[in-house]
């Protein structure tokens, strides 16, 4: 889906990015290492085209970790706050965006959860847990 430009930063603004063109699938994923780089049930994954894909500001400040024993796998960091940022997979071909680092909404939703039979023996949809609009009362 070909969206107007999106932008997304770290926690500290220190990063910035921006993208362009089509805004790829966008997908939950609950493989092990998503848990590990996240601490979360799950990764909330865009995937985008390496063309589609521009840091804005503070690439220097992008940390990145590449596991040996992985084919695709990698992740990309904020040296200076910790947050998770994009990172383009081993092989080049495409960048995987945390979708709670982009500024806006990217105007696409999550079609598909990946390696459910990983998924963390204590996960529970949200849709069953009890919503507050902020912190509740004891």
């Amino acid at each position: 889906m070909n969206t107007p430009p999106l932008t997304g930063s770290c926690l500290c603004g220190k990063v910035k990015y921006q993208l362009t063109g089509n805004t790829g699938i966008f997908q939950y994923c609950h493989c092990s290492r998503c848990r590990k780089f996240t601490g979360s049930a799950h990764a909330s994954n865009l995937f985008v085209m390496p063309e589609d894909f521009h840091w804005q500001q503070g690439e220097e400040h992008v940390g990145r970790f590449e596991p040996e024993d992985t084919k695709h796998f990698a992740t990309c960091f904020c040296k200076h706050c910790g947050s998770s940022l994009p990172w383009k997979n081993k092989s080049g071909k495409v960048v995987i965006v945390p979708a709670g680092t982009l500024d806006d909404d990217p105007d696409i939703r999550p079609i598909q959860n990946i390696y459910w039979s990983s998924k963390a023996n204590w996960y529970i949809p949200t849709s069953e847990l009890a919503k507050h609009d902020e912190l509740p009362t004891k």
